[in-house]
C-alpha cells in the first residue's frame, strides 16, 4: 500500500525516465547533443571576438569560450536533470554490479596513452594559464559526456531490465553516435574512424565504471584523455605549430586501435545483470557479490 501511494506521489516526469529504455538513453543523448550544439550560435554571437578562429588554444580566453563554456553549461544541465529525478545516488555511488578483475585492462590502457602524451608535449609552448584552462576544459568534457552515457544512458538502460553486455555496448554505441556531429566539419570518412575509435574508449570507460565502482573515475580519465591530446598535437584535429614529440604521439594513437579491438573481445566477456532499483524511490539494490 505505501509502495503504491509512492508511486503515485512521483510526478509524470520522474515515472517516464524511472521506467528506462533503450530510446530513452538515445532521446536524452540527442537532446543533450542539440542543445550543446545550440549553445555555439549565442556563444559565438556575443563572445566570439574572443575565440581564435585560426588557433583556438591560443589564449586562455579563446579556450574558454570556443570550447569549455558550452560544455560547462551542458554538464550543468545534466546535473538539474539527474537531480530533478533524485538519481544522484544511482549515478554517483556505488556501482550495482562489481567488476572483474580483467576489467582493470581498461584503466591501463587509459592511462599509458595519456603518459604518453604528457611525454610528448611541447610545454614550453603554451602558458601556465593556457595549460590550466585545458585541463579545467578536459574537466568539463569528462563530466559532461560520462554524466549523459555512463551515467544517465546506463542508469535507463539498467532500469529497462538490460543485461550489462547489452547496457555497454548501447552505451557505448549512444557516444560513439554523439561524434557523428564531426561530420560537420570533417570528412566522412575522418567522421567515420572518430566513431569506431570512440565506441572502442567508451567501452574502456564502462569497464573503467565497473572495475572501480564509481563514475569520477571514468570522468577524471576522459578528462585527462581530451587536453593532453589537444596540448601534445596543437590542436583539436590536427598537428598544430606547438605540436610536440610526433614519435610518442604516434605511440599513443595506436591505443586508438587497441580500445576497439578490446572492445569487441569485451563483448564476449561482459556477462549479468544489475539489480533494478525500485520505481518508486529510484534507489539500486547493491548486487557487488551477485554471480556475474
Amino acid at each position: 500500500m505505501g509502495a503504491e501511494h509512492a508511486h503515485e506521489n512521483l510526478s509524470g516526469w520522474k515515472r517516464f525516465w524511472n521506467r528506462g529504455g533503450w530510446w530513452k538513453a538515445l532521446l536524452a543523448a540527442a537532446v543533450y547533443l542539440a542543445f550543446y550544439v545550440s549553445l555555439s550560435f549565442p556563444i559565438s554571437a556575443w563572445f566570439g571576438q574572443y575565440v581564435d578562429a585560426e588557433n583556438i588554444l591560443a589564449t586562455p580566453a579563446s579556450i574558454f569560450i570556443g570550447l569549455a563554456l558550452p560544455i560547462l553549461i551542458g554538464a550543468i544541465v545534466l546535473l538539474c536533470f539527474i537531480g530533478s529525478l533524485g538519481w544522484f545516488r544511482e549515478i554517483f555511488g556505488r556501482q550495482p554490479i562489481a567488476g572483474r578483475w580483467w576489467m582493470w585492462i581498461a584503466v591501463a590502457l587509459l592511462v599509458i596513452p595519456i603518459g604518453l602524451r604528457v611525454a610528448a608535449t611541447n610545454w614550453s609552448e603554451y602558458s601556465v594559464g593556457v595549460i590550466l584552462t585545458m585541463l579545467a576544459t578536459g574537466l568539463c568534457i569528462g563530466i559532461a559526456e560520462e554524466l549523459i552515457t555512463r551515467g544517465i544512458a546506463v542508469n535507463l538502460l539498467r532500469r529497462a531490465g538490460h543485461g550489462e553486455r547489452t547496457v555497454m555496448v548501447l552505451s557505448s554505441l549512444i557516444f560513439a553516435l554523439m561524434h557523428t556531429v564531426n561530420a560537420f566539419t570533417q570528412p566522412l570518412l575522418n567522421v567515420a574512424i572518430t566513431v569506431a575509435y570512440t565506441f572502442g574508449m567508451g567501452v574502456m570507460l564502462y569497464l573503467v565504471l565497473r572495475v572501480t565502482g564509481n563514475i569520477i573515475w571514468p570522468i577524471l580519465l576522459h578528462a585527462a584523455t581530451d587536453p593532453t591530446t589537444f596540448l601534445a598535437t596543437g590542436g583539436l584535429d590536427a598537428s598544430g605549430a606547438t605540436s610536440g614529440s610526433e614519435s610518442l604521439i604516434s605511440l599513443a594513437g595506436v591505443f586508438n586501435y587497441v580500445y576497439f579491438a578490446v572492445a569487441i573481445v569485451a563483448i564476449f566477456l561482459v556477462k549479468g545483470k544489475a539489480s533494478l532499483p525500485s520505481e518508486p524511490f529510484g534507489r539500486p539494490v547493491n548486487t557487488a557479490g551477485q554471480k556475474r
